[in-house]
């Protein structure tokens, strides 16, 4: 089973991620979500499934790595695994039914059977927060060998209004007693639920330390040169992009690091098409770029498999010619268009694209129809740097220049995108069924190569 875009059956959804690799094998264990967060009345009713895999090819599907089996269980949240002495740790929060969060610890031989400590919960929300807001712990150990708990918490007493969602750490030496519930950062934001700080998680790459956190579902980033800080955000610090929902990342081998997400559905019927929470799953390929930033591109083995599908390509302007293996655009000052006709609704297509002399901005129409009456529209603003999906965009650190690589997959309501794995794209747009793609551009010169289109 290829778990790229994987959404469990009937009710049920994905949500809130959490890999871990060790000794070869790579587990993802991620939150199954009925109906939305609908499940225990609302409560969220969670529980951890489990899937491993050696190759991100070949998948083994396991029981509940942490079921809801206790009476005050409402629902199991967010949290983190690592390894230590021979026992695998987990540590997550539970939702008791009066939505107070507690944090809570199971451990394991194997990395599939855990067992939930007697004494849980372990810790439970300090007088300096609420109780509602204690989740999502992340441990890990530092070169001391000290352990580290980062909390995602909010201050009952901030100066700013509504603005006090934090991180709180705690320190223990065996993973048993922890002290500490001092503030480890606050970022800021929007008011409420859009400034609390969720699913944290630090690595490292090359000297460089990163702190992962979600605001308003949208995975945010920071950089430091220590575990500890301090932090500096980036010039773009959303990971992937915007619909990417708490990413967390795990390494996979010794050289790479995968990314692991949620992209939500989309609620036609009301909320102006508002993204739920909990969707299909959405992996990516973590790297680094020459000033430390990260960006994220399509993990290669998880490509979809696809068949050869057979587009006829049309000319829609006089500016346009040429054939898939080479389509050169000489646009001027207008805008010049091409269309591929025939194309499946779930597609991948893959291209060559060199902005030359004078090129402002490259257009690609996906599920179309007509000659340009409609379609959902990828657009490149060369001069910016600037790609932008519908209502989802993404800055590159960088003015577009010489020849890049586009992939680009349709596949159910998804639409993910990824340029030359200097960033991906990924949206939700469920209306469009057109078999028509059109290729665009605006101004100057342009020329698109080897373009493949499969049927998936």
């Amino acid at each position: 089973m290829n778990m790229q875009y994987f959404r469990p059956g009937g009710s049920f959804f994905v949500g809130d991620c959490m890999p871990f690799y060790h000794q070869g094998v790579f587990h993802l264990f991620y939150l199954l979500d009925e109906n939305h967060h609908q499940g225990s009345n609302g409560l969220g009713g969670h529980q951890w499934a489990h899937a491993s895999t050696t190759d991100l090819v070949n998948w083994e599907q396991h029981e509940f790595a942490i079921p809801l089996d206790l009476e005050w269980e409402a629902s199991i949240c967010t949290g983190s695994v690592l390894y230590n002495n021979g026992v695998y740790h987990a540590f997550y929060a539970v939702r008791k039914a009066d939505r107070t969060q507690h944090i809570c610890h199971a451990t394991s031989k194997d990395c599939v059977t855990f067992q939930k400590k007697p004494g849980n919960p372990i810790l439970s929300a300090p007088e300096m927060v609420g109780g509602c807001d204690f989740r999502d712990p992340f441990v890990f150990r530092d070169s001391s060998g000290i352990f580290h708990m980062l909390i995602t918490s909010k201050l009952s007493d901030y100066c700013l209004h509504n603005r006090g969602g934090c991180l709180l750490r705690y320190t223990s030496e065996d993973l048993e007693t922890w002290e500490g519930a001092e503030v480890f950062l606050i970022p800021g934001g929007r008011p409420g639920y859009g400034c609390i700080p969720e699913c944290p998680e630090i690595f490292e790459i090359n000297g460089w330390y990163y702190l992962l956190f979600g605001l308003g579902l949208e995975t945010h980033y920071r950089m430091s040169r220590t575990p500890m800080g301090p932090w500096h955000a980036p010039a773009d610090d959303i990971l992937g992009s915007r619909l990417c929902a708490v990413m967390k990342t795990a390494s996979f081998g010794s050289e790479r690091r995968i990314g692991v997400c949620w992209i939500g559905t989309r609620n036609e019927d009301k909320d102006n098409g508002h993204i739920q929470w909990g969707g299909n799953l959405l992996f990516r390929e973590i790297t680094q770029r020459d000033d430390g930033s990260l960006c994220a591109a399509f993990p290669e083995e998880m490509n979809l498999p696809g068949m050869p599908a057979s587009p006829t390509l049309e000319m829609l302007t006089d500016g346009t010619g040429g054939t898939l293996n080479r389509l050169c655009f000489n646009a001027g000052q207008s805008q010049e268009v091409a269309c591929l006709r025939n194309v499946p609704v779930d597609f991948k297509l893959s291209c060559k694209i060199k902005a030359e002399e004078g090129c402002y901005r490259i257009g690609f129409g996906l599920r179309g129809a007509g000659n340009y009456e409609n379609s959902y529209d990828l657009v490149i603003d060369v001069k910016r740097g600037k790609v932008q999906l519908v209502d989802q965009d993404v800055i590159l650190p960088k003015e577009i220049v010489g020849e890049f690589f586009l992939e680009i997959v349709c596949k159910g309501s998804i639409v993910d995108v990824s340029m030359d794995g200097a960033c991906t794209l990924v949206n939700r747009l469920p209306q469009l069924k057109g078999e028509s793609v059109f290729i665009s551009c605006q101004s100057g010169i342009m020329s698109v190569r080897d373009i493949e289109v499969e049927a998936i």
